[in-house]
């Protein structure tokens, strides 16, 4: 959150960013130091990360490097807490803080006692060691309440013998040492066996186990040990594009900044970049540092000449790559996702979508500003599971109160004309009851076939003063060479590439694109009664049986990263990327 000449005021994360963003505006707030800064905040800026984890490490990061004044600076003088391993034949584990004197095994320094706290509740519920102290353990002639919520196996009272106690031990090392992956696949061999016998509940607690193991081994990319490097992910939306730099310093994320050049209609990443990086480092950097490294998400052909360039002007080595694996692929994922989650915001901002509604007047030509657009799009899977969307506009951009899907029933598969006319029919026999708003502006994602479609449907429902606009893509189906289509007009017309009120109705048939698609892989999935997973182009049996394997279960498995589905013996990073898509296309 920032102030007058963006000071940095105050810095946070969250998992659902407009339940936090809003709980700072509600009427009745009770928070002295919430009340003030509120009142001093001039502009919110965003940065996505992969996971919560990575969130909480950049939040961290940020905080002890800006010293916003409204976030809570703690200090602590104490010794660094460890984690305790007793000896004997059922070994304790337990909190310690100062010299190091009993026999056994320490694990640390952690960073706080919290830190600690976290890490014991959750072996407590992996591993259910005992973690009482000695002489409780030896005076217990019934097993205590830990015993009883599933948090401890029972020694005290001989529930667990030594041999299955020692295997939770063991399992429990391994994991302090950061070999979580052996103690997986361990656990993942346990349930097999289990399973195989019929003891399904016993299976159930190691699936619950490997669950928990694989939410801990998320692989972290904003905090790693080295690394100097800007890192650029790249986004286009019709005719703009959205340049994400992230800055790594000593391997931290130390922040990001966005760049929206007027790319004159250019659509391909390669020479957005050849356009805009000699400028961002050879023009005026206003003091930034130059890194050992630039990543891109493209190949470059001019890369040689900006190097060369670089250790001309300022006496220093800069490599620029494309092609990254591991922490940096992790990097350049986090630079993609800003630039697309950011260029969505910019696209979809209250002042520049009026401005585009302004630039829509005049490229229609019509006499009153357009309060109201209605776009419709068809979407199948050569004929089946046809579903039609309906996607609202206004001046203040998407309506998604009043969006629809319809099921198209009825017609010959693949008729696209006649799904456009029954949703329609459908659509417009409701607002002529008088159950909507007619929208100013009517459009179809289509040619003069699909227009002609509209035309009839309207006259037949006897419904005026609604203009009609269809729009076909180009021969290359590129953005920005689209073919718009009015009423009575056979010949239709081009409009520039960079014009505003062209870029509106890109974006609305993009919006109406993805609400159809979405609603069409809904249907399909839920008349096949398959597995999600078996949409999915090159995912096999053998790779879902590996999937739901290293991650438990489906549910898991929606939820990992691109980076978390990778670890998975057969997923290759593309792959990865085609199973999180189709995962979460919504």
């Amino acid at each position: 959150m920032l102030g007058d000449d963006d000071v940095l005021l105050y810095v946070g994360k969250a998992k659902n960013l407009k339940k936090r963003v809003s709980s700072y505006f509600r009427k009745n707030v009770d928070s002295p130091k919430t009340k003030a800064l509120v009142e001093k905040i001039r502009k919110i800026e965003v940065t996505v990360t992969l996971s919560e984890t990575e969130a909480l490490l950049l939040e961290h990061t940020l905080i002890k490097k800006h010293k916003p004044p409204y976030n809570i600076l703690l200090r602590d003088d104490k010794s660094y807490p460890y984690i305790y391993l007793s000896m004997g034949e059922y070994p304790r584990l337990s909190y310690h803080r100062g010299a190091k004197k009993a026999k056994g095994r320490y694990f640390g320094p952690y960073p706080s006692a919290g830190a600690v706290r976290e890490s014991m509740a959750l072996l407590q519920k992996l591993f259910k060691l005992r973690q009482c102290d000695e002489s409780f353990y030896r005076n217990r002639s019934r097993a205590c309440l830990q015993y009883q919520i599933g948090r401890c196996k029972g020694p005290c009272v001989g529930h667990v013998n030594a041999e299955e106690y020692n295997v939770d031990v063991k399992h429990t090392v391994l994991f302090l040492e950061g070999k979580d992956s052996q103690v997986a696949d361990e656990i993942t061999g346990q349930m097999e066996l289990a399973s195989g016998a019929m003891e399904f509940e016993q299976a159930a607690f190691f699936r619950d186990q490997i669950i928990a193991i694989r939410h801990v081994q998320e692989q972290q990319f904003v905090t790693q040990q080295e690394g100097d490097v800007d890192i650029f992910g790249v986004a286009v939306s019709g005719t703009i594009a959205c340049v994400h730099v992230v800055f790594v310093r000593a391997g931290r994320v130390i922040g990001s900044k966005n760049y929206f050049p007027k790319t004159m209609g250019e659509l391909d990443v390669s020479l957005i970049l050849e356009g805009f990086l000699p400028q961002y480092y050879l023009g005026t950097r206003n003091g930034r540092d130059l890194p050992k490294e630039i990543i891109v998400p493209e190949r470059v052909l001019a890369f040689d000449v900006l190097e060369s360039a670089l250790l001309e002007s300022d006496g220093r080595k800069v490599e620029i790559k494309a092609a990254v694996r591991s922490i940096k692929a992790g990097w350049i994922r986090i630079a993609q996702a800003n630039a697309e989650q950011n260029l969505l915001s910019h696209v979809a901002n209250k002042e520049n979508i009026r401005q585009r509604f302004i630039s829509l007047q005049e490229l229609l030509c019509v006499d009153e500003l357009p309060q109201r657009l209605e776009c419709f799009d068809i979407s199948h899977t050569q004929g089946e599971s046809t579903v039609a969307s309906c996607v609202v506009f206004n001046q203040s951009g998407p309506v998604k109160s009043d969006y629809r899907r319809f099921n198209i029933e009825g017609i010959t598969p693949g008729d696209d004309y006649a799904a456009m006319k029954q949703v329609l029919e459908r659509r417009y026999t409701r607002l002529k009851k008088g159950e909507g708003k007619l929208p100013d502006i009517l459009v179809v994602d289509g040619g003069k076939g699909q227009l002609t479609q509209a035309r009839e449907v309207l006259q037949s429902l006897q419904i005026q003063g609604v203009m009609l606009l269809g729009v076909a893509k180009g021969t290359t189906r590129k953005a920005g060479l689209e073919t718009l289509f009015l009423e009575g007009d056979s010949l239709g017309f081009s409009p520039k590439a960079d014009d505003p009120g062209l870029h509106l109705i890109q974006h609305i048939r993009d919006e109406s694109h993805r609400v159809a698609i979405a609603g069409h892989r809904q249907k399909r999935a839920k008349t096949g009664r398959v597995s999600p997973l078996e949409g999915i182009d090159g995912v096999g049996p053998k790779r879902r049986r590996d999937l739901l394997l290293h991650f438990g279960g489906f549910q898991e498995i929606a939820r990992a990263s691109q980076g978390e589905l990778t670890k998975v013996k057969g997923i290759s990073a593309k792959m990865a990327t085609d199973i999180y898509a189709a995962l979460h296309s919504d």
